[in-house]
């Protein structure tokens, strides 16, 4: 690792030297990153799944999960875990579940179902961290290369890409305009601007949409039918303070098979942030503290979030972009964050005026956040090098698309009287893991170099 610095520009591991004032606004900062993603994952799955998906739960068990990551990581690594996109699809898989003992299921329901799912792909995280710490890292990620996990990034995005178009046409100007700024301040912003992309797209275009539903401004719901532009109502009875409203999960074999394939790719989404971390703070967190106590974190954080109806975490790469802008390296800043954030999750009439945000601009969003993740996975492959003249790989990377794609409702079975669905995702999960497992001549070893200058191994999003 290169410890060469230009003088003047060593970043700062110890935030208290600052004083306490700089370091509560650094905190707000990181924050503010993060609260964008975070919280459009409840909005997405209430607005286009109809599962009661909560932003104050969302909010509290990041807050939550961040402290606990901390705890596991030994209180070292400077990493937010947030809302997790990957697990979109999954949500959107069960809302459409409609066999067996999920027909004419309740939404509240179906997002127990759900929540369980969740808490056993947080499990697998758990399971991952103590193999790796059993026989080390490079042996268990000969199971789970580029050649497989780039093609099943690519999947999530692509079937998810539908709901955006979907939510986008109840007001299409709309959905541009949030287009419009996100695409602005990722590429032209400057500083913080850069980072915050996604929440600049949100506020930016409902400050648009306010100014419009007071001109008379209409959008089309659903079912065609014209409504204001944005619905206050939830605003009446929603309480400055309040608790956040729980579920406790419930199991299922169908919904675990849903939820909890996708860990798979969300795993190697956390070896890509730890790795970009560690190039960006100059330390190899997967050496010490250890990528086993990492993936620890991660996956308590995700099963203790699922367990009471909050979505999958994820170490958070808009977090990482703080650190790089503030060169303020101190996991301390971070904890702040996760402070901020559950004290935010107790008010509910802050969760309502999100809630009001209109389904365009949710829509607008996920046409660029739902293309980023497919073209993530692109850049996984191509990153890694996968070598597509090698025959082996192709044919691993086109039976996992084929089964995404080709069976877009699933697999259905009955095991006695119990039925059991296998989404797409799942198929090609198990499809990709067992062809690279089975076919010979592996081209791909797991790299341990993560220092300056070297991005991470797997994609963000």
């Amino acid at each position: 690792m290169n410890d060469n610095k230009t003088p003047g520009t060593e970043p700062i591991r110890d935030a208290r030297v600052l004083g306490l004032p700089k370091m509560l606004i650094l905190g707000l900062q990181h924050m503010f990153a993060m609260f964008g993603a975070t919280v459009l994952v409840p909005m997405l799955v209430s607005n286009s799944y109809g599962l009661p998906l909560s932003i104050q739960t969302t909010l509290f068990f990041a807050g939550i999960g961040t402290l606990l990551f901390h705890v596991c990581s030994k209180l070292q690594v400077p990493a937010f875990l947030g809302s997790s996109f990957a697990f979109l699809g999954g949500f959107e898989a069960m809302s459409k579940l409609d066999a067996g003992k999920y027909a004419g299921m309740d939404p509240a329901v179906k997002l127990q179902y759900a929540c369980g799912g969740i808490v056993v792909a947080g499990l697998l995280y758990v399971v991952l961290a103590l193999v790796i710490k059993l026989v080390g890292a490079k042996k268990v990620m000969r199971f789970l290369p580029p050649v497989v996990t780039g093609p099943i990034i690519i999947l999530i995005g692509l079937n998810l890409a539908p709901s955006a178009v979907t939510n986008a046409s109840t007001c299409w100007w709309l959905a541009i305009v949030a287009m419009a700024i996100i695409v602005v301040a990722n590429i032209w912003g400057k500083g913080m601007i850069k980072i915050i992309p996604i929440l600049l797209g949100v506020v930016g275009s409902y400050v648009v949409a306010l100014i419009a539903n007071a001109a008379g401004a209409t959008a089309l719901d659903s079912a065609g039918n014209v409504i204001p532009l944005i619905d206050f109502s939830g605003l009446a009875n929603a309480a400055p303070v309040g608790l956040q409203p729980f579920l406790v999960a419930k199991f299922d074999l169908t919904s675990i098979f849903v939820m909890a394939p996708i860990a798979i790719a969300a795993m190697m989404e956390h070896i890509g942030d730890m790795s970009a971390i560690s190039a960006t703070v100059g330390r190899n967190f997967i050496e010490n503290p250890g990528l086993h106590r990492t993936l620890l974190g991660d996956g308590l954080a995700t099963a203790l979030a699922g367990l009471f109806g909050g979505p999958a975490n994820t170490t958070y790469g808009e977090n990482t972009g703080v650190l790089v802008l503030s060169r303020v390296h101190d996991p301390r800043v971070v904890r702040l964050a996760a402070i901020y954030a559950v004290v935010l999750s107790f008010s509910p009439i802050f969760a309502a005026i999100v809630n009001s945000i209109p389904t365009a601009i949710i829509g607008g969003v996920s046409f660029i956040l739902y293309g980023m993740i497919s073209a993530i996975g692109v850049r996984n492959v191509v990153e890694n090098r996968v070598d597509f003249t090698n025959s082996r790989n192709l044919i691993i990377a086109a039976v996992i698309l084929v089964c995404g794609l080709g069976f877009s409702s699933g697999i259905t079975f009955a095991i006695g009287e119990i039925h059991i669905t296998l989404t797409n995702l799942a198929i090609a999960a198990i499809a990709g893991i067992a062809l690279n497992a089975i076919l010979p001549g592996k081209d791909y070893e797991f790299p341990s170099d993560v220092t300056d200058g070297r991005a991470g191994d797997f994609g963000r999003y």
